[in-house]
């Protein structure tokens, strides 16, 4: 029967669909062409003259289109808001003391419940009134038996739709002892599962309950248990009402799982593995070989048994329901539109780029890239433009699709001209990034401004072991460097008034140089560079050393080169050499600054926090928007960034070793506790402590933009989170004692960095002070950290010879032969180009860097919107617009300081301005904006 119903309803899905649009339209609820918005965050965190919110829980009434009734002065990127009520049959209580009306919005996924047949039967539960059954649960035992008091059930009804969202009502009566609803627990009747945005319960004397959903409710027929969702009031574990606190049980047991099984998309749950999926046989990432922060588990089948530790790929790469994208997210934007872009524009360059070790013949075929473009097959074949909509242009003159790049801002403001309307770049500024002074600056103000450190005493020296790798001190000499900086200063005095500085990449890349010399078309070596503070507050680079390990016979070869303008040969070698340091930093930038020490670092907090925190748990609540879409993101980079063959592997130094490489670096160096701003920067010799200075740290560089700028947003958090921890823990004997807190902190350190897990620097959290500093870190990585290291990535590498991602020939001078040193004599430009990145890795990693520097229309920033929990604490509400008000503040101090002549760093003629950690930014490539979370 439940067939033939089906299959009538889909043969007169078009009669029933014009029936509920005459029915709707009646009372204006009913925009059927309203697109659809992103059923998790909301709005576009762009309203920053006043303080925005997430739309509350509200009574059902007639919204007007294109408005906000929560927010007026807030943007809809997606149209109207969609608002449905849920109106049901009051339970049969005819002594009820309280006549309660639940009023629940349920988003809508892609196209509606009316937009395709698929649907209809999910829209005829509701006309015939079996929509969902909602439960409320008293917060309270009853306090005579100490057993459960009654729940009290209602069927809810279809009330109505508006553009996205759907509207149920349920009526329900109250007996006097009932007391507080604590929870409402969901029974999904309909075939589908559904996406509950909030419910709210209306006729207590004591005002509405909210509860905020945010979250997917399987449907009754797939056997997956029943929803609870607790109202927005937050409780530690000791304070949980007593009817609630089974519940709360519960729920955490439910999210954990049994470490059985392989999960089904759908599933709730959170649990630990290894990284064992990336595909060819790469070693397992995780253990004591190889130690590596945990993944989501997926319980794939194992893939052979010549493999019998790798997990099968699959299309579909599981994260826990409430972790993934929404499916309008991941049409409009994110990783997904990467990975589909990718799989068709990397055939597509093959077939017009057909040697894949074909580089560019000369500079001008560089700036063409944004001039005139790469012609790409006829766009029938491609499609490519619905992938990357704003990188690909229909060619006027034929059917074909052209390859186009945007101007990246760094290349913008020293190389772009406007002749009779017509764009083009200069090929004499376009060298901007050769100088010494860009080359410099970029360490302090670039994409990756977190690796420079202070020299503290010489000579420099390795820790490799010198029988395998050579010396372990390094070429560049007291001499060398005393001659570069003559008529300043000595060697000493330099060291002892802290004005040296270093790039070192050596020990970390020199393990690697023997194997990535294995594979075709590429070269690596360890590297050091070494800068000079001058009295203007800017680094000029002294020296660069670049160093081959002995290899196949040969002794370690190690070269220092010095800025030697007197000597024509000397100055291009010395170009050479930036450029080989330039692929090793901007190799260190993508897999540690960037992916490891933000994505990869803070999933197991996410596990965690998921297994152990209640939903009702303070620091659940304050964490929460700083998690979104992080498991998605890192799922989908497993499918095709960072797995065997995948991008990174392909176009960044040391290739197919870069994830063992990242392996290697996570085990060496990474710690938490140096992980926050104030700590980081003291631990590299850029900072020391200063109770006296405004941050409590004294910058050794006064103008450091990414530490000036990172230190604003640094406060601001730490005052918010010291203002919400305070709210909720009175004493220290309240933190320590807070069993879920310390289970979630405990299973960070012992099961999501279990490699680490021994390590003495882990803090503890046992007063109040603690749980502050590790949750202003945390949400300072995955927030400022992230920003400053992610959306400026097209910026400085979407011309990539100022950030190349590889090197793929030796220095000229490492034993050249004599064709090799002949072409560097007589064409250095070519044999320049010949090192750099081939035609296809620049465009596939320009055409990455595009889609991964752009914001979503409905980003979320920083400080930009209120949850719905804090919202309804007075207190937490005030601590938040204080917050917000602080982050309008940073607006405008950074904009005051890009105009500040005297910081050299930032301002100038030519010099791009750094506003990488401006809290607020509009859609698109920006080179601002500061997201709560790792959201792409």
């Amino acid at each position: 029967q439940n067939l033939q119903l089906t299959l009538f309803l889909t043969n007169t899905s078009e009669s029933l669909k014009s029936k509920m649009q005459s029915l709707h339209q009646s009372t204006g609820l009913f925009n059927p062409s309203t697109a659809t918005e992103k059923p998790f965050l909301n709005g576009t965190g762009a309203g920053i003259a006043s303080l925005a919110t997430r739309p509350s829980p509200t009574k059902f009434s007639k919204v007007v289109k294109g408005t906000n009734p929560v927010n007026p002065g807030r943007v809809r990127q997606s149209g109207a808001a969609v608002k449905a009520i849920l109106g049901g049959l009051a339970a049969l209580n005819p002594l009820a003391a309280v006549k309660v009306k639940a009023v629940v919005t349920v988003k809508q996924t892609v196209g509606g419940f009316l937009a395709d047949t698929v649907l209809v039967p999910n829209t005829v539960a509701d006309l015939l009134g079996t929509s969902m059954i909602l439960e409320l649960i008293p917060a309270e035992l009853d306090p005579k038996t100490g057993k459960p008091k009654p729940t009290v059930s209602s069927l809810a009804s279809f009330a109505g739709i508006n553009g996205t969202e759907i509207k149920y009502q349920a009526s329900f009566g109250l007996s006097a002892d009932f007391g507080t609803v604590g929870a409402v627990r969901i029974d999904n009747l309909h075939i589908r599962e559904m996406f509950l945005k909030d419910i709210v319960l209306e006729g207590f004397a004591t005002g509405s309950v909210n509860i905020e959903c945010e979250s997917w409710v399987p449907a009754k027929i797939s056997g997956k248990p029943k929803r609870v969702f607790f109202t927005t009031k937050s409780y530690l574990p000791s304070d949980t009402p007593t009817g609630l606190k089974k519940l709360r049980t519960d729920e955490l047991v439910v999210l954990r799982g049994s470490g059985q099984g392989e999960r089904k998309k759908g599933d709730r749950i959170y649990d630990y593995d290894v990284y064992n999926d990336l595909g060819n046989a790469r070693p397992v990432l995780g253990g004591k070989e190889n130690p590596y922060p945990r993944r989501c588990r997926t319980g794939r089948p194992r893939s052979s048994k010549s493999n019998p530790e790798d997990e099968t790929r699959a299309l579909y790469f599981y994260v826990p329901r409430d972790e993934e994208f929404s499916e309008i997210k991941t049409a409009q934007f994110g990783v997904k539109t990467l990975y589909s872009a990718l799989h068709a524009l990397v055939p597509t360059l093959e077939t017009i780029l057909i040697d894949p070790k074909l580089g560019f013949p000369h500079f001008t075929a560089v700036n063409n890239l944004f001039d005139q473009g790469l012609n790409l097959p006829p766009y029938s074949q491609t499609n490519l433009v619905s992938f990357l909509p704003t990188l690909i242009r229909n060619s006027a003159e034929a059917s074909n699709d052209v390859l186009q790049f945007e101007v990246p801002p760094t290349m913008d403001i020293n190389c772009k001209c406007i002749t009779e309307k017509i764009l083009y770049v200069t090929p004499g500024n376009s060298f901007f990034w050769f100088t010494d002074e860009e080359f410099a600056r970029q360490t302090l103000a670039g994409v990756n401004p977190c690796t420079i450190q202070l020299i503290k005493e010489w000579p420099i020296m390795g820790t490799l072991d010198p029988a395998v790798y050579g010396p372990q001190e390094s070429g560049i000499t007291k001499e060398l460097i005393e001659k570069e900086i003559r008529g300043y200063t000595t060697l000493d005095d330099a060291i002892q008034q802290k004005k040296l500085f270093m790039l070192d990449y050596h020990d970390v890349l020199l393990p690697f140089v023997g194997k990535t010399r294995e594979l075709d078309n590429t070269t690596l070596y360890g590297s050091r560079t070494v800068f000079y503070l001058c009295p203007a507050g800017t680094l000029r680079p002294l020296a660069i050393e670049l160093t081959r390990p002995p290899l196949d016979g040969k002794p370690q070869w190690k070269k220092v080169y010095v800025p030697n303008y007197s000597s024509a040969t000397d100055v291009w070698l010395w170009r050479f050499a930036k450029a080989h340091v330039l692929s090793h930093d901007s190799a260190y930038h993508q897999l540690i600054s960037h992916w490891l020490r933000t994505h990869c670092c803070t999933e197991p907090y996410i596990i965690a926090a998921k297994r152990q925190l209640s939903a009702m748990h303070p620091v659940h609540r304050l964490l929460l928007p700083h998690f979104r879409y992080t498991m998605e993101i890192n799922a989908l980079a497993r499918q095709a960034l960072i797995n065997a063959g995948g991008v990174i592997e392909s176009n960044f130094a040391p290739l197919k070793y870069c994830m063992q490489a990242s392996s290697a670096i996570y085990g060496q160096s990474w710690r938490f506790d140096k992980e926050g701003l104030p700590h980081d920067l003291i631990n590299r010799g850029l900072a020391v402590e200063d109770p006296s200075a405004p941050h409590g740290v004294k910058l050794t560089i006064e103008d450091y933009p990414y530490a000036n700028d990172g230190l604003l947003i640094w406060d601001s958090i730490k005052t918010w989170v010291t203002d919400y921890v305070n709210q909720y823990y009175p004493d220290s004997q309240s933190v320590s004692s807070d069993a879920e807190l310390q289970a979630w902190w405990s299973e960070v350190r012992n099961q999501g960095h279990e490699d680490k897990k021994d390590e003495p620097w882990w803090p503890t959290i046992s007063t109040q002070q603690d749980l502050v500093e590790v949750c202003t870190t945390i949400i300072w990585v995955v927030s400022g950290h992230h920003a400053a290291v992610n959306f400026g990535q097209y910026a400085f590498g979407g011309y990539f010879p100022n950030q190349p991602t590889t090197a793929r020939v030796k220095m000229p001078d490492e034993d050249p032969t004599e064709d090799e040193w002949k072409l560097f004599i007589e064409k250095p430009e070519l044999a320049l180009l010949a090192t750099l990145p081939s035609q296809i890795q620049a465009t596939t990693v320009m055409t990455v860097l595009d889609v991964l520097s752009a914001h979503a229309p409905d980003e979320e920033y920083l400080g930009g919107l209120i949850e719905p929990a804090w919202r309804d604490d007075p207190n937490v509400k005030a601590a938040f617009e204080k917050f917000n008000g602080r982050q309008k503040e940073i607006e405008g101090e950074i904009d005051a300081r890009n105009a500040d002549s005297s910081r050299k760093n930032r301002s100038g003629a030519g010099v791009y301005p750094y506003e990488l950690l401006k809290p607020f930014s509009e859609s698109g490539v920006t080179g601002k904006g500061v997201p709560y979370s790792i959201s792409i």
